[in-house]
């Protein structure tokens, strides 16, 4: 049960969002831009290192969603993305993956963890200092939205189900179709 009432029974962070469409919205653009806008990335990518943060930051609704988003968008689905979450050195994942997903697991640690041989590795393995740039900023919102998720007890569904269903809608839709215009009217 949610520490506040929310006045809706949706899970996670889309109940919160809901709730209070104002913040919503700019937490949902800089999701979109992130996860599903320009970059050299891939999408499923980009999904699997907010699962990985979401997973270390131990929130069962962002860990859950987003590892879906990311099977759904990857090849190897959710068996790549629960190995890569497992240990992603050993991972199927290319080399420069890891090396960003590395980066991302110190951000999660606290940003002054990230140490210049990381970024040299993640270079040495064809990183851009975009890819680095939006890894940095993808592991730290995760933690914000994880503590969002997790500070107000959202509901997060434990059937793998739900996860799967919300993943067709954000891959085909984004970040920005799910979540509610906020109305300033009121």
């Amino acid at each position: 049960m949610p520490h506040i009432h929310l006045d809706n029974d949706l899970p996670g962070i889309v109940g919160l969002f809901l709730y209070r469409p104002e913040t919503a919205r700019p937490m949902s653009e800089l999701a979109e831009v992130l996860l599903r806008g320009p970059g050299t990335l891939e999408r499923g990518e980009r999904e699997l290192i907010a699962a990985y943060v979401s997973g270390l930051n131990e929130c069962a609704f962002c860990a859950g969603s987003h590892s879906a988003f990311a099977a759904a968008q990857l090849d190897g689905g959710a068996d790549l993305v629960d190995r890569t979450r497992r240990d992603p050195a050993t991972a199927p994942v290319s080399d420069k993956l890891k090396t960003l997903l590395a980066i991302a697991g110190s951000v999660w640690e606290g940003g002054r963890h990230v140490r210049p041989e990381q970024i040299d590795a993640a270079r040495d393995h064809g990183a851009t200092d975009l890819e680095i740039h939006d890894t940095v900023l993808i592991a730290a919102a995760f933690c914000m939205f994880n503590r969002y998720v997790d500070g107000l007890a959202a509901l997060t569904p434990t059937d793998p189900a739900a996860y799967t269903a919300m993943a067709d809608a954000i891959v085909n839709l984004g970040y920005m179709h799910i979540f509610p215009e906020p109305d300033l009217q009121s």
